[in-house]
């Protein structure tokens, strides 16, 4: 019975399983009735510069969101920078801004081509819960040329409680937030600017 007991008080909590979240559907943009640029439009791949080139769910340790952290089994199903090139791409081509929105041409294709970075992707403690950072700078512009469009956008959002599934949530709808205030420059550009 003591060794029973001694090896008891020596195991270890069991390891938890590793989870891979994905981003739930994305909302729709505003639908064009004709396609509000003549050249076809390329998504690039997002940059994502240090912890959020991770797979891991990132978090702030501080409301300030001075110090970050990452999720040890708390995954994305892909890195960020490509599950973001993703959400856009589709949410574009459902838009009908373009009779082409794709994430590859070749780079002789004349194009308007959009480049994104990551700025912010975390979650923040705040007044007792939860909010959703994220933020993005987005350019848009045509064959390697000047920028058409350069711009920040930011969202947060809060978190219906402190669970993992809240979480994605809200990553979810600030990430829409953002690429709708994106659309909403990128169709002001017109297709004057996309000829």
């Amino acid at each position: 019975a003591l060794g029973l007991a001694a090896l008891s008080a020596c195991s270890v909590d069991p390891v938890p399983d590793v989870t891979y979240y994905r981003l739930p559907p994305s909302a729709a943009l505003p639908h064009a009735d004709k396609p509000l640029s003549a050249l076809p439009i390329e998504v690039e791949t997002f940059r994502g510069d240090g912890v959020y080139a991770e797979q891991a769910l990132i978090y702030a340790t501080t409301p300030q969101a001075d110090a970050l952290r990452a999720f040890h089994y708390q995954l994305w199903n892909d890195p960020p920078s490509r599950a973001l090139q993703a959400r856009l791409t589709g949410m574009l081509r459902d838009s009908g801004i373009s009779s082409l929105v794709t994430d590859r041409l070749p780079a002789s294709t004349p194009a308007l081509r959009v480049h994104g970075r990551i700025l912010r992707y975390e979650r923040v403690p705040r007044d007792g819960g939860f909010v959703v950072a994220v933020a993005l700078e987005m350019r848009v512009d045509q064959d390697q040329g000047e920028p058409l469009l350069e711009r920040s956008y930011a969202a947060e959002i809060p978190t219906a409680d402190s669970s993992m599934t809240a979480t994605v949530d809200a990553f979810g709808r600030a990430v829409d937030k953002n690429f709708a205030a994106f659309y909403a420059d990128l169709a002001a550009l017109g297709s004057g600017h996309a000829d």
